[in-house]
């Protein structure tokens, strides 16, 4: 795997940068805290997502005071290329990804667990792994030494894939006792279903089965007797109910016809009062008949005009038409003369309505001027004003500029005096820094010397010194006083520049003052000049305001006289409209009595038709009654007939019958209910027997297929465990030969980089546990060493591994770049130039492209390529610059 470029976009130290980087050795480099390690920490970010935070949050990765942040990754896996975009938002207090797509040459993959999930099949190592083997992160250089050897057994074996290994064994070791526990749970199944199977089998089932479906026969053959029995008896209780019930039937018949011969008396009775009432009723309605006569005659004597003759109702429809003609041609009139009072009056109410408008128009123009009188006098006590406040401005602008007549610069030149001064104190701090550093270097290794010291070490090569002779460490402790006496020297100037940084402030904010009030002074003056114009404007406005107030009064007096005019002929209209009013009621009251005569002739002819009515009906109901008289008489002769019909000792043998058959029907079917019982419990019997065989048949049926069963479990349990043996065998085989590559890998990386006759070999054993041969044959711990040897030490068994990885794979999974973050931490000159070594070697064993850290110029020599990194100490931010290797300068200076 090749990394080939990285775009970043406010990204913790970043605003926005983009990086491509070569095959070979490139070197970051840069001062402390220029953000070197962000850069590295963002591809790493990249393929990982949030697995590669360690314990911050999203919220860390976006730069301070920026709402997005954006990581593209494009690398090469296997000759193939891909591209990985992370974007990242800030919402509220929190950040969360809203993109995360990773473009393969085949498909595109979105979402952040996909796509760590994608690269992590694709490089075979997870976040974790990817850290123990590839990416050195800065200060975790002795990560791996200073772990136990079960930790340091883990990281390995993950590395190197064997975990799985060990996850199989394990779920193989599961498998098994799941299978022995649902084996277990089975045998105990089969030995109940087999002791159920003994038990019904010594139950002789089909004997039972036998003597109870004899019972069940004899018992059925008695059953069909009495119900034969039982049927005879019924026959004889049917004929006798027969005879009884024909004999009710009679007495019900008599009873019937008396009541329907009383009923028919009473219809009769009833018949001959309604004829009685419709005779009343006939003379009554010819009396209204005359009464409706004498009316009709008293309203035509009301009625102007001759009606009299033979044709008086067609005289009277005429006259009907007639005044209805008219007042059809007065509610025309009626009509014309509204619209006309009321197209007059809208007309008036629209002139008052113009005419109050414009006395409002009128009312607000003298208004508005008014105001615009009182705003003129208040323009001309503002433009005093004002004049007064320009006369203050040129005081004070006098007054700020006079604050750099005593100042080392003229006015105009503060800001830039403030940047040099600014510019001086970052290059100080950056001094202070790198000398405190140093610093820390230097009591670092006096701590460390002193430590070997107590131990009765050597604290240049760490190995045993007979009788601890005292080994003097006066030079690191004179570097270490004259570095503290420089530092002091330097923070003193910084308190110095600090001062003069304040005093430099100070002349910019005076700047800055008479900026802010000439700018003040020229806005006064421009107030001023706008204001004396709109006094002009507003006098201006004022008078002609005042002269469309009067032409508005003008005009609504017009308006008022038209509407006065309009009053006048809509009065004259309101008289006529009351002459047509009386007309047309006189012509009602006509009409009124005209329909009312009509009304009357036809209400003579409906009670003419009544009379009739009632005359018909008192015929027909004296026909019903003569029909109702012969029906009497024909049920009087059917009861006579009826009453002849009874026989008495007939009717008293059928009772007796009747009595004697329900007794012994009532004894049968006790005996029969007593019969059916004992055949239903002989049934329910044999029942349960069969019951119990299908039981048995099932249960021999279960216990075939529970021992089958139990076969295929116990081969099942056979296989797991065979399974897991072979799990563990394999894992132990494959670390064994790790193991023996892993420690020939390391002996010879350690011999390239460390050239030191005290070593002979390094042993790794099973368990990864690590031992240091001196030449002497004595053993040490990897701890035992000195802080740049334990680093060196760390930083080969790294790259062994590394080797192991990248051998084992055999070019199909390329290995990542190797990536070493401040590997020089520990290191002093003589081991740097022992690391350039190591990166050397590993660059001529074939890694592709090794990537490094650092402000160490003894690495910067040994790039291939550089990237310097430098932060803006204005905006805090880092940015990327592409160098040239020392080599190649001195090739273009040639």
């Amino acid at each position: 795997m090749r990394v080939d470029r990285v775009r970043l976009l406010n990204f913790k130290c970043y605003g926005d940068a983009d990086l491509t980087l070569e095959r070979g050795v490139t070197v970051v480099h840069g001062v402390n805290g220029s953000g070197k390690s962000t850069l590295l920490e963002a591809v790493f970010f990249a393929l990982y997502g949030s697995k590669a935070l360690d314990e911050r949050t999203l919220d860390d990765v976006i730069t301070t005071g920026e709402e997005e942040a954006e990581v593209e990754l494009w690398f090469t896996h296997d000759n193939r290329e891909y591209h990985v975009e992370r974007r990242l938002k800030l919402r509220g207090d929190r950040a969360t990804t809203t993109k995360c797509v990773l473009e393969t040459p085949t498909e595109t993959i979105e979402g952040a667990r996909d796509v760590r999930r994608e690269v992590t099949e694709l490089l075979r190592m997870d976040a974790e792994a990817f850290v123990n083997c590839a990416y050195v992160r800065q200060g975790e250089v002795n990560k791996l030494i200073h772990a136990s050897p079960s930790d340091r057994q883990d990281m390995i074996d993950d590395l190197l894939q064997l975990g799985a290994l060990e996850e199989y064994r394990e779920r193989a070791s599961d498998a098994r006792l799941g299978v022995k526990s649902v084996l277990d749970g089975q045998q105990e199944v089969l030995e109940d279903v087999r002791k159920q199977v003994e038990e019904k089998e010594a139950a002789n089932l089909h004997e039972r089965l036998n003597d109870l479906e004899s019972r069940r026969a004899e018992i059925t053959e008695q059953i069909d007797h009495y119900d034969s029995q039982r049927e005879e008896a019924r026959k004889t209780l049917e004929t006798a109910r027969e005879v009884l019930e024909r004999h009710e039937e009679t007495r019900e018949e008599i009873g019937d016809l008396e009541k329907e011969i009383e009923e028919i008396r009473s219809k009769i009775e009833e018949t001959e009062r309604k004829r009685e009432d419709a005779k009343e009723a006939i003379r009554e309605l010819e009396a209204e008949r005359e009464e409706l006569a004498e009316e009709r005659t008293e309203l035509l004597a009301e009625v102007d005009g001759d009606l009299d003759g033979d044709d008086r109702s067609e005289a009277i429809e005429t006259a009907i038409d007639d005044l209805e003609s008219r007042d059809e041609e007065l509610r025309d009139d009626l009509e014309d003369v509204k619209i006309a009072i009321e197209t007059k009056s809208g007309e008036r109410d629209r002139l008052v309505e113009e005419a109050d408008d414009l006395e409002q128009q009128a009312e607000e123009a003298r208004e508005r001027a008014d105001n615009l009188t009182e705003k003129l006098e208040e323009d001309e006590e503002a433009i005093e004003d004002r004049e007064t406040k320009l006369e203050e401005l040129e005081d004070e602008i006098a007054t700020a500029r006079e604050r750099f007549e005593d100042a080392p610069i003229e006015f105009g030149e503060a800001a830039s005096h403030l940047e040099a001064l600014e510019a001086d104190r970052d290059e100080l701090t950056d001094e202070i820094g790198d000398l405190t550093a140093d610093v820390r270097a230097v009591e670092n290794a006096i701590e460390e010397g002193e430590r070997l010291l107590e131990e009765g070490k050597c604290p240049e090569c760490g190995q045993p010194v007979e009788d601890s002779p005292h080994v003097e460490l006066d030079d690191k402790r004179e570097e270490l006083a004259e570095l503290e006496s420089e530092l002091e020297s330097l923070e003193d100037e910084r308190d110095d520049l600090e001062d003069r940084i304040e005093d430099a402030e100070t002349l910019r904010e005076a700047e800055r003052r008479v900026e802010r009030l000439e700018d003040n002074r020229d806005n006064v003056e421009q107030l001023l000049e706008e204001k004396r114009e709109t006094i002009a404007d507003r006098r201006s406005q004022r008078d002609e305001l005042r002269e469309d107030a009067e032409e508005y009064e003008n005009e609504a007096a017009e308006k008022r006289d038209e509407a006065d005019a309009l009053e006048d002929e809509i009065d004259e209209k309101r008289a006529a409209l009351g002459e047509i009013n009386a007309e047309r009621s006189d012509i009602k009251d006509s009409l009124e009595t005209l329909r009312r005569v009509s009304e009357i002739g036809d209400e003579r002819e409906e009670l003419a038709g009544e009379i009739e009515n009632r005359r018909e009906r008192r015929a027909d109901w004296q026909e019903l009654n003569d029909e109702r008289r012969d029906q009497l008489s024909d049920k009087r002769d059917r009861k006579r007939d009826l009453e002849e019909e009874f026989d008495e000792e007939r009717v008293e043998t059928a009772r007796e019958d009747e009595k004697n058959a329900k007794e012994y029907i009532e004894k049968v079917d006790a005996k029969l209910e007593e019969l059916e019982a004992d055949r239903d419990e002989i049934q329910g019997k044999i029942g349960g027997v069969e019951e119990k065989l299908e039981e048995l048949e099932r249960l021999r049926d279960r216990l075939e297929a529970l021992e089958e069963r139990c076969e295929r479990l116990e081969s099942l349990y056979d296989e797991a465990e065979t399974l897991q043996t072979t799990y563990g065998e394999l894992r132990s085989e494959l670390r064994q030969r790790n193991v023996e590559t892993l420690e020939r890998l390391l002996n010879e990386t350690f011999e390239l980089v460390y050239q030191n006759d005290s070593y002979a070999a390094i042993e790794l054993d099973g368990d990864y546990r690590l031992t240091v041969y001196q030449k002497d044959g004595e053993t040490l711990e990897p701890e035992q060493l000195s802080g740049g040897e334990r680093a060196l030490f760390n930083l080969s068994l790294r790259c062994a591994i590394y080797r192991l990885l990248a051998e084992g794979v055999e070019g199909t999974a390329p290995m990542p770049p190797l990536i070493l973050d401040e590997p020089t931490v520990f290191l002093d000159s003589g081991h740097v130039t022992q690391l350039v070594s190591l990166v050397e070697s590993m660059r001529d064993l074939g890694v592709e492209q090794i990537v490094v850290v650092s402000h160490d110029e003894e690495l910067v020599g040994a790039a291939d390529s550089l990237v310097r990194v430098e932060k803006d100490a204005t905006s805090n931010r880092s940015r990327l610059e592409r160098g040239e290797p020392p080599e190649a300068e001195l090739l273009a200076s040639d």
